[in-house]
């Protein structure tokens, strides 16, 4: 279970924005999450909490396949990023590093910045708890689950 405060982002947000390129030479996550999202919104380093979600619309994650761009989120304490739809890379790179993510067309049109949602990721319900609305997305299998749970690809093979 999921609850946080929204962080809303629009359409390709790309992972040059995410984290951007001068910052690749760096790979600890406390460091990296220090300069994630500056370049499109440059106080959400300020505003973002742990436990918080961040909700965008479609091609989240878009340009290069660096993984650097979920370490960095999920070193600013984001818990989960719903979108509309991920870019193919992004996706894999955030399972492969722990970073929860949910696709719901429904949630990333209609959730609002600064909206509280609780989501409950093993079901796939996400509730608005401004708007009172509920959205439903689609869970992810089980063995995706353990790896996300674990930390990430590498925990999850450390661990079996």
């Amino acid at each position: 279970m999921v609850f946080g405060n929204v962080h809303k982002y629009g359409d390709n947000v790309d992972t040059d924005v995410i984290i951007p390129a001068r910052y690749l030479n760096v790979s600890d996550k406390k460091e990296l999450s220090k300069h994630c999202m500056e370049d499109i919104d440059s106080a959400f380093i300020k505003r973002v909490k742990e436990g918080d979600i961040i909700v965008a619309g479609k091609n989240f994650g878009c340009g290069s396949s660096r993984e650097h761009a979920p370490i960095a989120i999920s070193g600013t304490g984001i818990a989960l990023v719903i979108a509309e739809s991920f870019a193919r890379i992004f996706y894999r790179n955030a399972i492969n590093t722990g970073l929860a993510i949910m696709e719901c067309p429904e949630a990333a049109e209609k959730v609002q910045d600064g909206d509280m949602l609780i989501v409950d990721t093993e079901s796939g319900i996400i509730e608005n708890t401004v708007s009172g609305e509920t959205y439903r997305a689609n869970p992810f299998p089980d063995f995706i689950t353990e790896i996300i749970n674990s930390g990430g690809l590498i925990n999850y093979i450390k661990n079996k």
